[in-house]
């Protein structure tokens, strides 16, 4: 949050969710909960790249990617403990109540 803007991020995957296929996600989703602002901003910008994904994907630990600055430690004692019961949830709400289709994006406003 900012005095101008908020931000926040609901998962909507169109795979089955699973530990190994939601490094990104569950990435997102605690950098959200254990940094600040500034340090929240500069690693989402290096995880929400491509190649960052594919080399996830490939296996390699998120540890990699910590930005100076960070509170690793913090960080890594939430995303080992975070399981994917989060992002079925968030799942079920874009499909039940935003009546999204699974994968499919969406913008919302003000809470509309």
């Amino acid at each position: 949050t900012s005095s101008h803007t908020r931000i926040g991020i609901l998962n909507n995957p169109s795979s089955k969710i699973k530990e190994d296929n939601t490094a990104v996600a569950r990435g997102i989703l605690t950098a959200f909960l254990t940094q600040n602002n500034r340090n929240l901003k500069s690693f989402l910008s290096k995880l929400t790249k491509e190649e960052t994904a594919k080399s996830l994907a490939a296996g390699t630990k998120i540890a990699t990617f910590f930005t100076p600055g960070m509170d690793d430690t913090t960080f890594e004692k939430k995303y080992n403990t975070l399981g994917v019961d989060l992002i079925q949830t968030q799942q079920l709400f874009c499909q039940e109540v935003l009546k999204l289709l699974p994968g499919q994006m969406a913008v919302t406003s003000n809470g509309r």
